[in-house]
């Protein structure tokens, strides 16, 4: 029988707070319970945001949780040859496009359709879906452009991708949804529309490392908010057009601020840190996110 393995995967783009705190007490918790295994992963792929303070800091805040996890820690970092290739054979499969529009062209054009009362359709995050247009793009301008040095990104080629794939798809969830919803999953990539799995300067984005670096880790127990429910219908879109193995899923609660919004770093929500300098221990951690 394959020993479990599960892994906490924060970014070094600020203090872990107590959401990070649950998920990462909730991890091992689970590993522990089934003699598994427990992974940390760095996903460090934003090198203009993730910066090596941060990182040092979620290890001392993790060892003051008393979260033990194996050696060596994964750093996306250093591994984006790893990427490169995963995203070269969707590239050479048709299955992804550079996409040269920018964010406040697709906006304009997006105004501009539902000016003309035309209902654009959104991701389920709310977002409109990005435009298409490109996807019919001649290879010659395609290359022209990347030569010229243009900015782009590499673009998944929804249609493509589900025509390849050919089927439903599903995920196991052990968690719940937003509704509550657990079992066998529908998967509806298409709700994304075209997303992003890798820009000019990175080859990489986070639907692409997350998925190969579970695969490469061999995680079979993916573990984290429920915020990231709906998002799991483009990994496993990923994962088939990649041949990578499925974890099971387990999405948890999420813990919210007293104004009910989800915590979050960009809002300098109280960090670990801080409430390690205030005299809170470790158990008054585990109580106050209800384990």
């Amino acid at each position: 029988m394959t020993q479990p393995v599960f892994r906490f995967a924060p970014s070094p783009n600020g203090e872990l707070h107590l959401g990070h705190a649950y998920s990462a007490l909730l991890n091992a918790r689970m590993a522990a319970a089934v003699g598994g295994r427990l992974l940390l992963r760095i996903e460090d792929i934003d090198v203009t945001r993730c910066t090596p303070a941060f990182e040092q800091a979620i290890y001392r805040d993790l060892a003051w949780l008393g979260i033990v996890w194996e050696e060596p820690v994964r750093r996306q970092s250093d591994h984006f040859a790893d990427y490169a290739r995963s995203l070269d054979a969707l590239v050479d499969a048709g299955l992804a496009y550079p996409s040269f529009m920018s964010r406040g062209e697709a906006r304009a054009m997006i105004a501009e359709a539902e000016a003309d009362g035309r209902d654009w359709p959104r991701d389920p995050d709310g977002v409109p879906l990005f435009p298409t247009v490109e996807r019919r793009l001649p290879e010659r301008e395609r290359r022209r452009r990347i030569a010229a040095g243009e900015p782009y990104a590499w673009r998944l080629d929804l249609g493509a991708a589900l025509a390849h794939v050919g089927g439903p798809l599903h995920w196991d969830e052990e968690g719940a949804g937003p509704a509550g919803e657990t079992g066998r999953i529908a998967a509806d990539p298409a709700a994304w529309g075209d997303v992003v799995i890798a820009r000019k300067e990175v080859p990489t984005s986070y639907h692409l490392s997350v998925t190969l670096d579970d695969a490469l880790q061999g995680v079979t127990h993916v573990v984290r908010g429920r915020d990231l429910y709906f998002a799991t219908a483009v990994q496993r879109l990923l994962q088939e057009l990649l041949g990578l193995p499925q974890p099971v899923y387990v999405h948890h609660d999420l813990i919210l601020g007293d104004d009910g919004r989800k915590l979050s770093k960009s809002r300098h929500d109280t960090g670990l840190a801080a409430l390690r300098a205030a005299d809170l221990t470790p158990a008054d951690i585990a109580r106050m996110v209800g384990l």
